[in-house]
């Protein structure tokens, strides 16, 4: 059963806050998370920033009522299942995606916790959804009848970035896009 992938992207300088990225950072790391996306399956960016970052998915316009509106505006945009993808997966590949997908659409509802095992990186349901994203999302998703996928701590699925540190460790697992930036960045410092 195939899914469409709603991707959440803030677009603005408050993106990637805790992670003191640049705007030019935080699009990388996004548009990195947004291309592998691509390769599984449609997606639909939901964004205030320039629709040309996001070049072959759709993208609409964030209502700007918070992560949990932008992502409630992408599944009504979407037909069918749908699956919720943070954007800030820089590490994730393809393949890892692809897998968690295929194992999601046996399950009415799924989900993947984030590498410390409280966040949620992807939401899926073959029927609606109940997203509750933010601290703690891990639980509430549980509670709402999402089953948990069993994925590596060390897949990039589950290797969100909120920090310099989780960012840095990712090394060179990180995106091309993230990684020029991050190049650039240290070579101007």
């Amino acid at each position: 059963m195939p899914f469409t992938i709603v991707i959440p992207v803030k677009g603005t300088d408050a993106a990637k806050s805790r992670l003191h990225a640049t705007r030019e950072l935080a699009r990388a790391i996004a548009q990195d998370t947004v291309e592998a996306a691509l390769a599984v399956a449609p997606v639909i960016v939901v964004t205030a920033a320039a629709a040309r970052d996001f070049a072959g998915a759709g993208v609409i316009a964030d209502p700007g009522t918070g992560l949990d509106g932008a992502i409630a505006a992408g599944i009504a945009a979407a037909d069918g299942p749908v699956a919720v993808l943070l954007g800030d997966l820089p590490a994730l590949v393809p393949h890892e995606l692809a897998d968690a997908l295929r194992r999601a659409s046996l399950l009415e509802r799924s989900f993947v916790p984030d590498a410390d095992g409280t966040g949620t990186t992807l939401l899926a349901s073959t029927t609606d959804h109940a997203p509750a994203f933010g601290g703690g999302s891990a639980e509430r998703h549980r509670a709402a009848g999402y089953v948990a996928l069993e994925v590596s701590a060390d897949s990039g699925l589950r290797r969100d970035v909120d920090t310099r540190e989780q960012l840095e460790a990712l090394g060179e697992r990180l995106g091309a896009r993230t990684r020029a930036v991050l190049l650039e960045q240290s070579r101007r410092d």
